[in-house]
């Protein structure tokens, strides 16, 4: 995987953090339904496990040498 994959991988990571922490603040303080609650709160869940995996690898990853 080059740099700037590198690069945007953790630019969507932090992004879907980002949206997951909006989509746990909306079920749990401004949704009444419990359907819609549980959509929103396994989506966030699915969002935020994806963005520490991506993050995990980056991590572990290294760099990807150059000059």
């Amino acid at each position: 995987m080059s740099s700037m994959d590198k690069m945007w991988l953790s630019f969507y990571a932090m992004g879907f953090m980002v949206i997951s922490m909006g989509l746990i603040y909306a079920s749990r303080h401004k949704l009444n339904n419990r359907l819609l609650k549980i959509v929103f709160a396994i989506t966030a869940y699915s969002l935020l496990i994806f963005s520490f995996l991506a993050m995990i690898y980056l991590v572990f990853n290294g760099p990807t040498g150059g000059a």
